[in-house]
């Protein structure tokens, strides 16, 4: 015995520009019969929160699945999966596509080419399939916009629910956020932790989606922008403190990948942040407010 409940959606040209769109949203529990062999022409999520079961891959492999686990199934390639006989699985799944697809995957949030990938749990990825399944209810005149919204943290999701970058998975990630700002260069990074610049290149890939000095970059230019924003400091000192004791590189980089020079970037921010700066992460039930309270 098995139960099933699916939805699906014919999202609009308009729709589509949001960059992802969701074509279906399903929840089955129970000894479902298998899928495929079959091609689809988009992209599946397939959730599986509990019980085992079995995956086909084109090598010709039989993996058995077990939760929590997900299952990619990607355009053009053949799958056929099934829950296992008797007992069964519980499941959920969304189709979806959408040009976005191509940046999520460089970003390694989308992995073709692990079509069977381990979870630590499915709670957020059963929040966002949860919003898809309250959407889809009838004669709601937002459903795509919210089923994108939802597709978009989807992603995001799966992604932090990785088994193999789950909380206290990423030494070399946390190492690389803390040395950041020093003035090392990829490959003294990677002697700090006994890798090859390569094998640097290939950890951070795995685990954040890019390379080791686009990631560096990332932190540097968000501590920059801060420095920028909340102090008074010369530019030339700024670039110091982020790790570059060329000022002038250090502008130059800063404005391609910005879009503005810092003395720009500075004068837009307006040079102050109402109520001070501080680096310590705001309390979600008191969060800070500028200008006095109300007393009411």
């Amino acid at each position: 015995m098995y139960r099933t409940w699916m939805r699906y959606f014919s999202p609009s040209p308009v729709h589509h520009r949001l960059g992802l769109v969701c074509l279906g949203v399903g929840l089955q529990h129970g000894a479902l019969p298998p899928v495929g062999p079959r091609t689809l022409d988009h992209h599946v999520a397939v959730v599986i929160t509990a019980g085992t079961g079995w995956l086909r891959t084109p090598d010709g492999h039989t993996h058995t699945v077990t939760a929590p686990a997900l299952l990619w199934l990607t355009p053009g390639t053949p799958h056929h999966y099934g829950a296992a006989p008797g007992t069964g699985w519980d499941e959920s799944f969304v189709d979806f596509t959408g040009p976005s697809v191509t940046a999520y995957t460089e970003l390694g949030c989308i992995e073709p080419q692990r079509p069977l990938v381990p979870l630590t749990d499915t709670a957020g990825a059963r929040a966002a399939i949860g919003r898809i399944v309250r959407a889809a209810r009838r004669g709601n005149p937002l459903l795509e916009l919210e089923a994108s919204a939802a597709v978009h943290e989807l992603l995001v999701a799966l992604r932090h629910a990785r088994a193999d970058t789950g909380p206290g998975a990423d030494p070399v990630l946390a190492a690389l956020a803390r040395d950041a700002c020093l003035p090392l260069s990829v490959a003294q990074h990677a002697a700090r932790h006994g890798m090859t610049p390569t094998e640097l290149r290939t950890a951070v890939r795995r685990r954040a989606g890019c390379s080791p000095k686009d990631y560096l970059l990332h932190i540097r230019l968000g501590r920059a922008k801060e420095l920028l924003a909340a102090t008074e400091l010369p530019v030339a000192a700024v670039a110091r403190r982020v790790g570059y004791d060329d000022p002038a590189y250090f502008s130059r980089l800063f404005t391609r990948r910005v879009g503005t020079a810092p003395v720009r970037f500075r004068r837009l921010q307006g040079r102050a942040v109402p109520g001070g700066w501080s680096d310590r992460v705001p309390d979600p039930e008191h969060p800070p407010v500028i200008g006095p309270r109300s007393s009411a």
